[in-house]
Parts: C-alpha cells; structure tokens; sequence
C-alpha cells in the first residue's frame, strides 16, 4: 500500500462527498451573508463578529480543499481485490487476548473513518498496523502504552463477525 493512497467504504466516501457539497452550497453562502451583515455595521478594525467570520470562513475553505484531496485520491474498499484470507482494510477481525482470554473485534478503516466507539480503527494505527497482513489463528504482538499484548486470530471477515 502506498503511503498517498487512502482507502473508504463506499458509505465513507459518500459521507466526504455529501460534506463537500454541504461545505461548498451551504455554508460557503452562510459564512458570506455574516460577512456581508458584519461589513454592514461599519468600522471593521474593532468588529469582533467579522473577524469571527472571515476566521470561520478561512476554516471552511480549508476544509474544502482538504476532502477534494482526499476524495482525489481515495480507494473505494470494496473496489479492491483482497485476499480475504488475510487482514486488510476494510476487515473484521475477531481475536483473543493469549494472557486475559478477552475477546475484541475490530474493522479496520482509513483514520477518516475510523470510530473506536463503534470498534473501527484506523489500519494506521499502532494496533492497525500490527495486525495488517496476519491470518486466522496467527498470533500477533501489538505494542501499546502499557507494554506488549498478544492476541490469537479467530476470525477474519469482510463482513461483520
């Protein structure tokens, strides 16, 4: 995988598209109609609300050209030809702690989507990464804060375990 290359669901890529437009039609014309109504009020050298404005309207621009980059750029998951046997973005996987017997599951998606309060995190994170590549019943080392854990694969999936 090259570091440029981005992978969402179909679902994840739509929500980017679907904030694009809202960005661009929406509020793009909110942020000009305050700017407009601050200039209106005269003096702008002590007028809190149009710098206010034009602050949240240089926030906005840089959101738009950061999600038309990523959009450029970004994989549809379920475009891509996978091993299925192996994990991979856009996998469930379903393991054990080796010392606590602590079962978790886990999707991992690009860190755009990633929601760990929904069990998705991110392929590059630390934990992401360690299990990139691994099958079912290979054991893996993942290094956190608090030291080394060692989980056994049980199973692999492209849809939910």
């Amino acid at each position: 995988m090259a570091k440029n290359e981005l992978f969402l669901t179909r679902a994840g890529y739509k929500k980017l598209q679907d904030e694009l437009d809202h960005l661009k039609k929406v509020k793009r014309k909110e942020l000009s109609k305050a700017i407009g109504e601050a200039i209106a009020e005269g003096d702008l050298k002590e007028n809190a609300g149009y710098d206010t404005a034009k602050n949240l309207q240089g926030m906005n621009e840089a959101r738009i050209r950061q999600v038309e980059s990523i959009l450029s750029w970004a994989k549809i998951i379920e475009d891509v030809k996978v091993n299925e046997a192996e994990i991979c973005v856009g996998s469930y996987v379903h393991m054990v702690n080796i010392d606590t017997k602590d079962e978790v599951k886990y999707r991992l998606l690009s860190g755009a989507e990633a929601d760990i309060d929904n069990d998705e995190i991110s392929y590059e994170s630390p934990v992401g990464v360690a299990l990139m590549g691994h099958k079912e019943k290979d054991i893996v080392e993942i290094e956190v804060h608090a030291g080394k854990l060692k989980y056994k694969i049980l199973k692999i999936s492209r849809e939910k375990c």
